[in-house]
C-alpha cells in the first residue's frame, strides 16, 4: 500500500513503514497528519483524488530535523571582476510513515 502526498509544495511517494525527508514541517516532535492525499494505492483497487482524495489521510510520526547538503550559488560577469559566492542548505523533517487511510464510501 502506498500514497501520493502534497507537502511544502511538492508532491512525494510515501509507504507505510517507511522514513522520508520532507521540506520542514512545523511540528517540532510528535505525530503529523497529512490530508493532501492525491493518490492512494490499497493492493488490487486504486483511489485517484480530484485533486484530492475524499476521507483519505496519512498519519506519521516527526522523528527529527536537519539540513541538507550545502548547495553552492556562483555568479560572475566575465571581463568585469565581478563575482560572489553564496551557499545554501535547505531544511528537513524526518517522517516515519506509521499509517495510510482511506474512508471508501
Amino acid at each position: 500500500m502506498y500514497a501520493v502526498i502534497r507537502s511544502g509544495g511538492k508532491q512525494y511517494r510515501v509507504a507505510e513503514g517507511e522514513v522520508v525527508r520532507l521540506e520542514k514541517i512545523e511540528v517540532e516532535s510528535g505525530s503529523v497528519e497529512f490530508t493532501d492525499v492525491l493518490l492512494v494505492n490499497a493492493g488490487e483497487q486504486t483511489y485517484i483524488g480530484k485533486p484530492l482524495v475524499e476521507g483519505a489521510t496519512v498519519t506519521g510520526t516527526v522523528e527529527g530535523e536537519g539540513l541538507g547538503e550545502k548547495v553552492i550559488v556562483f555568479k560572475y560577469k566575465a571581463k568585469k571582476q565581478y563575482r560572489r559566492t553564496r551557499g545554501h542548505r535547505q531544511a528537513f523533517a524526518k517522517v516515519h510513515i506509521d499509517k495510510i487511510s482511506v474512508a471508501v464510501k
